[in-house]
């Protein structure tokens, strides 16, 4: 909820469309959930991915925002990220702020007012946000083709059909 009317508080409305660049940290989900509860579409890139192929899909999407972290860390390794949305968004002008989840000490400067703190983002939100009431064909994500055999092509998924998916899954192979 904190994080729906902090994307609220950044002009975002129904329609916008994220881009989420993180690794495998609880603020991945949260910011997946926050822009399905207000109608935002996103796209989840995954972090191992070049400023390239990161340009690629925020290009595609037309994204107004990118969530981010300043590092990931995988097998005892400290993987750079913030570097790789740098080098991607220098040809990206549909971005208007780069929000960072700072797990790194001492935390790398930010250049205010397009990059924020996520903690600071967050932190002074409202705990409840209503949910944006939506169509069950409005679109929910953009999921990329690995662009193996060419440029990746965006899939959108809707509500609906999303959920229909989880709970035909879960009933049939869960039982």
């Amino acid at each position: 909820n904190r994080c729906a009317n902090a994307l609220k508080n950044l002009g975002l409305v129904k329609g916008d469309r994220v881009t989420i660049y993180l690794p495998k940290i609880p603020e991945q989900v949260v910011a997946m959930l926050a822009c399905a509860r207000i109608g935002l579409i996103h796209s989840v890139v995954y972090s191992g991915f070049s400023a390239p192929a990161l340009a690629s899909r925020i290009h595609d999407a037309e994204s107004k925002v990118v969530i981010t972290a300043d590092v990931g860390f995988d097998r005892g390794k400290v993987i750079p990220l913030k570097p790789v949305v740098d080098e991607a968004l220098k040809t990206c002008s549909t971005v208007n702020h780069v929000v960072v989840v700072r797990r790194q000490t001492p935390a790398q400067p930010l250049s205010a007012p397009k990059e924020i703190d996520w903690h600071d983002w967050v932190k002074n939100e409202r705990a409840v946000c209503e949910a944006e009431r939506l169509d069950s064909e409005t679109p929910l994500y953009i999921l990329y083709t690995s662009g193996t055999t060419g440029k990746p092509k965006g899939v959108v998924h809707v509500h609906g059909g999303y959920m229909v998916g989880t709970y035909t899954t879960t009933k049939y192979v869960f039982d």
